[in-house]
């Protein structure tokens, strides 16, 4: 079995790159690039690998019409190293992202800076989790560290800013906004296209939210595996859905729920964050569209909780992570959706090359964890929908 490094997607980018400057003589125009990426989307929540939790059209269209890597893989299941590989086509310990707080090292030539170096207009909208202003590109607006998911803070050229709106959408906004009235028709374009969802702690937009609250999902064969035949770490890992997801910050339960409650077990240490923090970001009418929602998961926690086993806990834990997980994919595919019809509409859609992935995978309740960082298929494994395969 051959296993393709994520790293490999900047070498396919660079191949075709080079290739088309080759045969600038006899086709001057170079295809333009869209590259797609979102935070923690695993391969198991998109239906052109599975489609047991999730239907997503719109990325399974890329599929249909490009090859969909069955075994591509990360080389460091965290978020800012894996990105640092996928920008510097360089393992970790070469391009010194080792983990999300030590600094990216800004001599690194970045394949951004490769396409504005061949005469590409370049463009990032979204989450690059550096702590960097990103090379290489004419124009950003990206997300403060992980960001937010309502009324979302952003770092622009010319100052930071607060949108109003739900996160997904409001990239694809600008992302669209660019292509629309920014680009320069006479040069090709490179768009970095980053979606802040599905990362934790999973806030899907209101009308997600409503819908998917009201879906159950299949659990998965190894929800309550008891690591017999694993070693420490998988024993130790503090990513199980019973014993680490927080009621509050994940779960979407009210801090006041579980003081009137008195006795919620198992106890799980809870960070300084809560619902609060994100729930807090929104305007009064945003909340009072959340609140309904938000109440009515609390009402069920109150009712069941008490009386449920360990594993009635664990597959109610399940299904909450799974409605929110699987609510803010949703929308990005609504939104992917929504590009692809731009570039249809636009007659652009025979000469720009889509790529979508994430910057890793991610546990959906599998040896009932969530999180990623393991190198077991979940999280190493990784989606990559790549038309230069063709």
């Amino acid at each position: 079995m051959k296993v393709l490094p994520l790293f490999s997607l900047v070498t396919l980018c660079l191949l075709s790159l080079y290739s088309c400057a080759e045969k600038e003589a006899k086709k001057p125009q170079k295809p333009n690039f869209l590259f797609i990426m979102s935070d923690d989307h695993a391969y198991q929540a998109i239906s052109a690998y599975s489609d047991h939790l999730i239907q997503t059209p719109n990325i399974d269209r890329l599929a249909k019409e490009g090859m969909l890597f069955r075994n591509a893989s990360v080389t460091n299941s965290i978020c800012a190293p894996s990105r640092a590989t996928i920008l510097t086509g360089k393992h970790t310990h070469i391009n010194g992202k080792i983990d999300n707080h030590n600094p990216f090292d800004t001599t690194q030539v970045t394949f951004p800076q490769i396409f504005q170096k061949a005469g590409y207009q370049t463009a990032m909208f979204g989450k690059l989790h550096f702590g960097n202003n990103p090379k290489g590109v004419d124009e950003f607006m990206i997300l403060p560290g992980q960001g937010h998911y309502i009324n979302p803070d952003f770092i622009t050229q010319k100052g930071d800013t607060t949108i109003t709106g739900y996160v997904t959408d409001i990239i694809t906004d600008m992302s669209l906004e660019w292509l629309d009235k920014k680009r320069d028709p006479n040069k090709p374009f490179f768009l970095m296209y980053l979606h802040k969802a599905p990362h934790r702690p999973w806030w899907p937009r209101v009308d997600k939210f409503k819908e998917y609250t009201q879906k159950t999902f299949p659990l998965p064969e190894t929800l309550f595996d008891d690591y017999s035949n694993r070693g420490t770490a998988a024993k130790t890992a503090e990513m199980n859905l019973l014993y680490h997801m927080e009621y509050s910050h994940d779960s979407k339960i009210w801090p006041e729920t579980i003081e009137e409650m008195g006795n919620v077990v198992p106890i799980v240490q809870n960070t300084q964050a809560n619902i609060y923090n994100e729930f807090n970001r929104a305007n009064e009418a945003q909340k009072q569209e959340y609140k309904p929602i938000i109440d009515a998961i609390n009402e069920d926690f109150r009712q069941k909780w008490p009386s449920m086993t360990d594993k009635e806990k664990m597959t109610w834990k399940y299904q909450r992570y799974m409605q929110d997980y699987l609510g803010s994919i949703s929308s990005v595919d609504d939104n992917v959706g929504r590009v692809l019809d731009y570039l249809d509409n636009n007659g652009l859609a025979e000469n720009t090359i889509v790529v979508y992935t994430s910057d890793q995978g991610f546990y959906l309740g599998e040896h009932g964890w969530f999180d990623k960082r393991f190198i077991y298929d979940e999280s190493f494994k990784n989606s990559l929908i790549d038309p230069l395969a063709q």
